[in-house]
């Protein structure tokens, strides 16, 4: 299918603190960033939480998503200047589409409800791109198809590798964007890299995009950032700890509609959410303004764990955090039985956390998962004799990279509610838990 490309009298640019300017030269991608679902994701954080842990971190999807997109176009304007012939280059608008929408699906506080009510936010985008919606409408003005081929590239499905690859590998221009991004609104060092020297060394190859030989050691820059932001910042303890509280004001909250508990107030598309009929409309009412009016309010229910645990993020009163060296299920379980006796509630109380579980990956050679099974391509390697091997291969550094594994177990629990009764546990459990 051939698209029909309509550019705008005038250039639109955005001031932006990461890549200085991003272009629009697109009638129709102008008109996307326009949607009322778009102009959502102003109203989502791009790192959940972590505005507890690094106060600057009030960064938004939408701006994350804008920089996604202006990476995608610097990287296609640079194989169609330099007249690749491995670009296809009819696929420019939907690949610059799905870069600007990847994350339209993403709720409030992302992950941490999506593990509570077992939703996807890749999956809500395509609904989204797909549904009755103004993105739909707006992708429809370029052919009725159009929506289904920008949605067929976010869930990696789509007929050209090279396209997906774009948006989605383990070398993206959605992960460029938000290692430059969280570093710089957390405000660490440790996300920076040699972006324009990476941008420079891509090739579309055999159906694929490598990089140049040449580049390897900007890669090798560019994934031990990662490797550090996920350990320093994504896997931080005071922000693990917010997003347990989180999930477990949802868990608390769902756990009371099922039991038909009458709540004073609980706005439509949670009600929606808790009965699993939540439509596009109502997911599109979903962002983190109406989450923490609805906390506020919780804050004050007569249910005694609802009422604390919102109140603990409201306030900032996060649960403690020790490493548990010994840990397995039988110590974990018999430490939840001694918190019962002591009159606390476990399931709400006492919860482990190893990170290496999470959604985040460091780097994996070979083609490494996430926890939905979506397949990341490995990196590649373009030689001067026109052959490609993956990268790990090449590098001592990404070899021994790709190799280790650091999570710890942690245990979380409220301090303030524990030490008064500490006295009541076991000894050993007394000595676990510092007291």
């Amino acid at each position: 299918m051939i698209v029909i490309e309509r550019q705008l009298a005038e250039e639109k640019v955005f001031k932006d603190p990461v890549h200085k300017s991003i272009y629009v030269q697109d009638q129709l991608i102008w008109n996307l960033i326009n949607t009322k679902e778009f102009q959502r994701l102003r109203r989502i954080r791009q790192l959940g939480t972590s505005y507890l842990t690094f106060h600057g971190a009030e960064h938004s999807r939408f701006s994350h998503s804008l920089g996604v997109y202006e990476i995608t176009r610097r990287i296609i304007s640079q194989f169609e200047r330099n007249e690749y012939s491995d670009w296809p280059r009819q696929e420019r608008l939907p690949a610059l589409c799905a870069a600007l929408l990847h994350d339209l699906g993403h709720g409030p506080f992302s992950h941490s409800i999506e593990d509570v009510f077992d939703t996807d936010h890749e999956d809500w985008t395509c609904r989204i791109i797909t549904g009755d919606t103004e993105v739909n409408q707006v992708l429809r003005e370029i052919d009725e198809r159009f929506p289904e081929r920008v949605a067929a590239i976010i869930r990696k499905k789509y007929d050209k590798p090279i396209v997906v690859n774009l948006v989605s590998s383990q070398m993206d221009a959605d992960r460029m964007d938000y290692l430059l991004r969280d570093a710089y609104f957390t405000g660490v060092h440790y996300g920076t890299f040699d972006l324009e020297r990476i941008l420079r060394v891509l090739r579309p190859y055999q159906g694929r995009i490598v990089v140049k030989e040449s580049g390897m050691h900007a890669v090798e820059d560019y994934l031990m950032s990662r490797y550090q932001m996920y350990w320093q910042v994504y896997f931080h303890p005071v922000t693990r700890s917010s997003e347990i509280i989180l999930k477990q004001i949802l868990r608390r909250a769902k756990e009371l509609y099922l039991n038909g508990y009458r709540f004073e107030w609980l706005p439509k598309p949670l009600l929606r959410l808790f009965q699993n009929e939540l439509t596009t409309d109502d997911y599109f009412l979903l962002d983190e303004a109406l989450a923490q009016t609805v906390f506020m309010a919780w804050a004050d229910e007569r249910d005694e764990w609802l009422s604390d645990l919102s109140r603990r993020f409201l306030h900032r009163r996060l649960y403690k955090d020790i490493v548990v060296n010994n840990h397995s299920e039988e110590l974990f379980e018999e430490a939840k039985l001694q918190l019962k006796h002591a009159g606390l509630q476990p399931d709400y109380h006492l919860e482990v956390d190893f990170p290496f579980d999470l959604p985040y990956d460091v780097y994996q050679p070979d083609a490494g998962t996430n926890r939905k099974g979506n397949e990341k391509p490995p990196i590649l390697l373009l030689d001067a004799k026109g052959e490609i091997s993956e990268i790990s291969a090449r590098s001592d550094i990404i070899r021994s990279l790709s190799g280790l594994h650091q999570g710890k177990h942690r245990w979380y629990y409220p301090d303030d509610l524990l030490r008064p009764v500490a006295h009541r546990l076991d000894k050993r459990i007394r000595t676990i838990f510092g007291y």
